[in-house]
């Protein structure tokens, strides 16, 4: 499944609607569960007189429903969306910064048809100029959707954005088939699937809150982001290569794939010969890219992981984000196989810090400063039904961002080959960016090099810049299926 700008999506012309749930003002009261750590820090740097909230902070997912459009089941469909998970339901009280629920009694939800719009390219604009104005994470609601009816097809496109407070990315992929099951069974007039695993985030707020509080300086995971920072400040990527431009420009988005799948069955292969994994491959390629293209001596970066603690919050939606740093040191003479040992281990002295707060340890060690450049791996086979999701062409999206310093890469192992999207600042060069993708494909391909023999780095990366299949450049398509993290247990998501 691609992570891309909605610009970036073809919506084909139809009817556009937008569909905003509404709670009278006496619906909403106190609740004493306290916000997550990240969440009221978020929250904290946001400035309430902003005109435009969502401007570079919105995040959602656009596919296309696979039936006809019927407007009452489908506000059926978002009114038990809602009622599902209370996360959705949950606001912040703009003065004192605590939480406010509803319950769903209360809830309608608003069409608002667009009239006369209805060319895709221009509903695509609209509605990127309406989700920036809209989406706030102080006022409510934090979620909207939009449907677009394409009656000569006899199906719909459906967008739904968020701030980012109530979604993450895992939400982001698995909305889609919880949508369409909802969809199907308000059409057909059955009840809503029961499960145990739609757990609120209000609750796993309780348990991060409690669990933040209790970390001291001398936890393991403090002294983790302690030797991180000893340098005194957060990774930047190539800060170097960085050209002056005028402020306020939106950044540049790169996706493309890196390895096909026959490329990547083959590293795979290999790396089961070695007993490595692909998220240590990735993330050795990347450091192998760094030191090749920008002469590091490795990577250091931050790594947000899944945290969903148990099956409880399996199918929720919510922010079930935590950031731990990762320290890549290699020498001037590592081959691969001497990067992927040390990657592996400098992802397990990752893991000390995954059950802790990062926001929390920061803050333990006065450090305001936020990640700056960021990367997260996710072998996208984990979700369920990865195969309609791309008959579906589900994508999950991210809103324009406009940081002057700003450096994400998001690595996705789908179903037909290794992907990376990223994004970063508007005077990076971006030939110099495709130059470094391009050496991270060279570095995982030089695994395959490593069944028969090993070999120098030098000599595995010239073997692979001669490899007969070059790196494609085809955008990512639809898919969305993959296996939890071997290190974390979990999928990595942002």
């Amino acid at each position: 499944m691609e992570y891309t700008h909605l610009s970036e999506f073809e919506i084909r012309p139809g009817m556009l609607s937008i569909w905003t749930p509404e709670l009278p003002g006496a619906a909403w009261q106190p609740d004493a569960r306290p916000l997550t750590s990240v969440h009221a820090g978020y929250c904290a740097g946001v400035d309430p007189a902003d005109p435009l909230p969502g401007r570079g902070r919105w995040i959602g997912t656009v596919f296309e429903m696979d039936a006809p459009f019927l407007a009452q089941a489908w506000r059926e469909t978002l009114r038990r969306w809602h009622a599902r998970h209370e996360g959705l339901r949950t606001t912040v009280d703009p003065s004192a910064r605590t939480r406010l629920t509803a319950a769903v009694d209360d809830l309608v939800l608003a069409e608002q048809p667009i009239d006369g719009l209805t060319d895709g390219t221009e509903i695509n604009e609209f509605l990127r100029g309406a989700l920036e104005l809209r989406l706030s994470p102080l006022v409510w609601p934090h979620c909207l959707a939009a449907t677009v009816e394409h009656p000569d097809t006899a199906d719909f496109t459906v967008v739904v954005a968020a701030d980012h407070s109530v979604l993450d990315a895992y939400s982001q992929a698995i909305l889609i088939l919880e949508l369409r099951a909802l969809y199907r069974e308000a059409v057909e007039g059955l009840p809503s699937r029961a499960s145990a695993t739609f757990g609120s985030a209000a609750d796993f707020a309780v348990l991060e809150r409690a669990a933040a509080l209790a970390l001291q300086p001398s936890c393991p995971a403090v002294t983790t982001w302690r030797e991180f920072l000893a340098g005194g400040s957060m990774p930047r990527f190539a800060p170097h290569a960085q050209r002056p431009v005028e402020a306020g420009l939106p950044q540049p988005s790169v996706s493309r794939r890196v390895l096909d799948l026959a490329d990547l069955e083959r590293v795979e292969a290999a790396l089961d010969a070695i007993r490595h994994r692909l998220s240590v491959a990735v993330f050795a390629g990347l450091a192998l890219a760094n030191r090749q293209r920008f002469g590091e001596s490795g990577l250091r970066t931050v790594m947000p992981i899944a945290t969903r603690p148990d099956l409880r919050w399996l199918e929720s939606m919510g922010w079930f984000v935590n950031v731990v740093p990762v320290d890549i040191a290699l020498t001037d003479t590592d081959g691969v196989a001497d990067a992927l040992d040390r990657t592996r281990a400098a992802l397990r002295r990752a893991r000390t810090a995954g059950d802790a707060s990062w926001s929390r340890v920061l803050e333990l060690l006065q450090v305001a400063e936020t990640p700056r450049f960021g990367v997260s791996f996710l072998d996208i086979r984990v979700l369920p039904g990865y195969e309609l999701v791309a008959d579906l062409r589900g994508r999950t999206l991210r809103a324009e961002s406009y940081s002057p310093d700003e450096v994400f890469l998001w690595v996705v192992r789908a179903a037909d080959g290794l992907y990376v999207s990223t994004r970063y600042p508007a005077g990076f060069p971006a030939e110099v960016m495709e130059e470094f993708l391009t050496e991270f494909g060279h570095a995982l391909r030089a695994i395959t090099a490593m069944e028969s023999a090993p070999a120098p780095h030098a000599q595995l990366v010239a073997a692979a810049h001669s490899a007969a299949d070059p790196v494609g450049y085809a955008q990512a398509p639809d898919a969305s299926h993959g296996a939890p993290d071997p290190l974390t247990g979990a999928a990595q998501v942002g």
